[in-house]
This record gives C-alpha cells, structure tokens and sequence, in this order.
C-alpha cells in the first residue's frame, strides 16, 4: 500500500509517506502557528525519503479534527487540493482514531484538550470500535465516563505518527471522494463564540 497522511490538527505537524514496507513518519513540535509554511517542505521531505511520487500513492489521508480550527483547514485544503491534481481518493482520520491506533487495548477515553478545562473525548473498546462518540465535555463529565473504567489517554501525549499511520493502514478501503474529506467540528470557533 502507497499512501501519504497529514496532521496539522494539534501543536505537532506530523507526515507519514508509506511505499510499501517503507513507511516514513515526520514530526515537528510546537509548529501551530507555521503550518502553511512548513507543511509543502515536510510532506516533499517525507515522499523523497520514501522513494515516492505523489502520483503513484492509492490514496491521501488527512487528520480532520477536532483540534486547531486553522490547522485542520490547512491539512484539508493541502490533502483535497493533492488529491484534486493527481486525481487521488481522500480519507479522513479524527484525532480521536489517530490517538486510538497509537495506544492499543482495553477501553479507552481519547482526550484533546479544548481549553479552559473543556476537552473533545470519544471513547474506545477493544480492537479501536468507538463505544461513546465524539463529544465536548466538560471535567465532570470527562470524570464519570473514567469512573466507568474508561482510561484516560491524552491525544498529545500519544505517538501520532505510529497512530496516524496504523489508522491510515486500518482504513485505506474506507477512502472516497473528496466531498467526504470534512472538518470534524464539535463546538463553535472562539471567534464565532465571541459574536
């Protein structure tokens, strides 16, 4: 399987570049703020390294939320405009699968923090099936979901790029058109909020 995969949606911009049994995963730490600088340089960075043209890959995948309003845009418009010049199939990973593909096991509750105690949780059983969807919670509520035996795993401190790549590979025959490649949004923006 040939494939690339983006995550622009947190504080790190990972790429994956699989060709085969070569797989290539790059990370960039505290790069919010320069995604759409960074970005074109890392996924060309991670294609040379894994001896593959954009054009021979079978699909493009990208991390569509929740997470950072602006990176998620950014990873999208990247991955659509790829997949629209090269004529490629799209697929779309939540933050909440790329952090479950990375921990393996048991039930599981996939924090990313929103801010101000609030955070986007989705809960997993055994072999990565969701049991609670995606929601925006609150402590308490994050509080008893635990109490229920769900492990708390924060999706920062999970190894993404491992995830990213496991839940490209798990879902590869899940890729489709490119209406399908959506931002994942469970609350409004700060500045929709602030109107």
């Amino acid at each position: 399987m040939k494939f690339l995969a983006i995550d622009t949606s947190g504080a790190r911009l990972t790429v994956v570049a699989a060709n085969g049994q070569t797989v290539i995963k790059r990370t960039e730490c505290d790069c919010a703020q320069k995604y759409s600088v960074l970005l074109a340089g890392e996924i060309e960075a991670a294609l040379s390294l894994a001896h593959l043209r954009i054009d021979e890959c079978d699909f493009l995948a990208c991390v569509v939320g929740p997470g950072s309003f602006t990176g998620i845009r950014i990873g999208i418009a990247t991955v659509k405009g790829l997949c629209f010049a090269c004529e490629k199939t799209a697929l779309a990973i939540t933050s909440f699968e790329e952090a479950a593909y990375a921990e393996r096991g048991g039930k599981r509750l996939i924090l990313v923090d929103a801010g101000h105690g609030n955070f986007y949780a989705c809960g997993y059983g055994e072999e990565n099936r969701e049991e609670i969807p995606p929601a925006f919670l609150g402590e308490e509520e994050v509080g008893a979901l635990i109490a229920k035996g769900y492990a708390p795993v924060r999706a920062e401190q999970a190894d993404l790029a491992e995830g990213l790549y496991r839940a490209a590979e798990a879902k590869k025959n899940e890729a489709g058109a490119l209406a399908d490649l959506t931002a994942l949004y469970l609350r409004k923006s700060s500045a929709e909020e602030k109107r």
